[in-house]
């Protein structure tokens, strides 16, 4: 089945997200093979190009590594990893404030809400 892709961020760093919050999860393990371009653009149902793009984002951020003709592996530095979990993360927290304060709650009452809900 196709993903499904917002009109708002080019495809490419959607697809690129995806894999890292794969990683994050676990659902790619350090040193994982990753599916290739071509599995994942079908998969996707892209251009096999955009998935290069993602791709080479990723390898740039240092999240997943070319290993020549065995393919494209997860990093197996963990520091990595955890740094882009923690970004991942203050992302959703940054948002998640900006759309808060539209509700003109308290920020007190906004943290008693977040420790109940943990």
């Amino acid at each position: 089945m196709a993903w499904s892709f917002s009109p708002d961020r080019p495809v490419y760093f959607q697809i690129a997200d995806r894999i890292k919050n794969s990683v994050i999860s676990g659902e790619y393990p350090p040193n994982s093979q990753i599916p290739s371009v071509r599995q994942l653009a079908l998969e996707a149902a892209v251009n096999p190009n955009t998935v290069q793009h993602a791709f080479s984002e990723l390898e740039n951020e240092g999240i997943i590594v070319a290993k020549g003709t065995l393919g494209r592996f997860v990093t197996e530095d963990l520091e990595t990893i955890e740094k882009c979990r923690e970004n991942q993360a203050q992302a959703l927290i940054k948002e998640f404030v900006k759309n808060a304060k539209h509700l003109s709650i308290p920020n007190e009452h906004l943290l008693d809400m977040i420790k109940e809900e943990l």
